[in-house]
């Protein structure tokens, strides 16, 4: 017991800091729904041309992330975490001149979403995961999670504060200045040399085959494909949907921080279960269980405690997939390129994130309501519970490595 306490105080640095550059990459993510409305009514962009800019940054950053994971697999995470936060901060400096769609797209969709490959969680997860022994791992990332919960938390009330009182341009630069502010925290990230070189020696190559062979890994992919869609569509679609039901920029960013809140408690938690239960099984459950508040949700008459019990209830299931996931590609696979597989599994995530927000946009346009995208949150939920049930988490067993003669 002594022991495990003792590790995990030396864990702890590290943790902390994984969690700041997580709170604030996913907390100025968070907030861009915010930037929706002032954006239409200052530069003229309608929602279809907005959604579609932040769902190619969320498919950007679903094909960047399996290349960041590489990166940090073999050149160490720090690097990787440094490069990412200083794109991330440029992109955001770009947003805030951007008057057209074609710098729409280039600055919030291709440079956020490199960035956010950078400073989330696929790098952060795989340096944490081979710096923690197997018995602090899940809480390791329930932490790290909940500390980046806690800069979301954060970043929401700011953000509606600072838009209220310097305007669209100068809260984009600030959030810009506050990632970049997390080098130093990314540099703390550096990994000891050989941190993961303990077992069989395996190659890059021979990890990917191994896993895109593996039915549990494709499992997980389209999975995932369901948390990104519900995540990606609330987060950007959800303060729109309150001013059409006669809700004010003042509810749209209490439900956002509500969310942020909860998902703070959530994610840790999630991260604790996952070392006590089958972590696939705790996903189906989740997917059900959000499932059943979007549909109760809709079904009831939007009030402002439908609203904070909604918010509430979706913030507490928000990002505990992430460790429970990522902590079946590890138990699976190893740690050794838990970078670069867990960026493949999150692809799925956001190809799902791409289509929530864009077709958010495109069927608002076509049908002046957001009805059809919540139904199809829900049987995405549904879908996603029957996936995770059959997967097979038991670790792969490798033959030892020919020692030379």
């Amino acid at each position: 017991m002594q022991s495990t306490i003792e590790g995990r105080r030396a864990l702890l640095l590290y943790v902390i800091c994984g969690g700041l550059i997580i709170g604030a990459g996913l907390g100025a993510r968070h907030v861009q729904g915010l930037f929706l409305l002032p954006m239409s009514s200052e530069r003229g962009f309608t929602r279809e041309a907005f959604g579609f800019a932040i769902a190619s940054q969320n498919l950007i950053w679903g094909l960047a992330q399996p290349f960041a994971g590489m990166l940090a697999d073999r050149f160490g995470a720090a690097k990787v975490l440094v490069g990412g936060a200083l794109i991330y901060a440029l992109g955001l400096w770009g947003m805030a001149g951007a008057t057209d769609a074609t710098h729409l797209n280039l600055f919030a969709g291709l440079l956020i979403g490199i960035g956010l490959a950078g400073t989330t969680f696929g790098v952060v997860y795989g340096v944490l995961s081979r710096m923690a022994r197997l018995e602090d791992r899940g809480w390791a990332l329930g932490l790290a999670g909940a500390v980046g919960g806690l800069g979301q938390f954060v970043l929401v009330p700011v953000t509606q504060g600072l838009l209220g009182a310097l305007g669209l341009v100068s809260t984009l630069f600030i959030l810009a200045l506050s990632l970049a502010a997390l080098v130093p925290a990314a540099i703390a990230l550096r990994e000891r040399p050989g941190a993961a070189s303990s077992g069989p020696q395996q190659s890059m190559r021979a990890a990917l085959a191994e896993a895109f062979t593996h039915r549990g890994f494709w499992l997980l992919n389209l999975g995932f494909l369901a948390c990104g869609f519900q995540l990606a569509f609330i987060a950007t679609h959800l303060p729109a949907y309150l001013r059409d039901h006669g809700m004010g920029g003042r509810e749209a960013a209490a439900g956002l921080a509500l969310i942020a809140l909860a998902n703070i408690a959530g994610t840790y938690l999630a991260g604790l279960a996952g070392t006590r239960w089958r972590r696939k099984h705790l996903l189906a459950w989740l997917y059900l269980a959000r499932a059943a508040f979007i549909a109760l949700f809709i079904a009831l008459p939007l009030s402002h405690l439908s609203l904070y019990v909604f918010c509430a209830a979706m913030g507490f299931l928000w990002l505990g997939t992430v460790p429970l996931t990522n902590g079946i590609v590890a138990q699976v696979f190893g740690v050794r390129y838990l970078a670069t597989l867990f960026g493949f599994v999150f692809f799925g995530h956001q190809l799902g994130a791409f289509f929530g927000v864009w077709l958010g946009g495109v069927v608002y346009e076509h049908m002046h309501s957001y009805d059809l995208l919540w139904l199809g949150a829900i049987a995405l939920g549904l879908f996603a519970a029957l996936l995770h049930w059959p997967i097979d988490d038991r670790e792969i067993l490798r033959a030892p490595a020919a020692l030379p003669a």
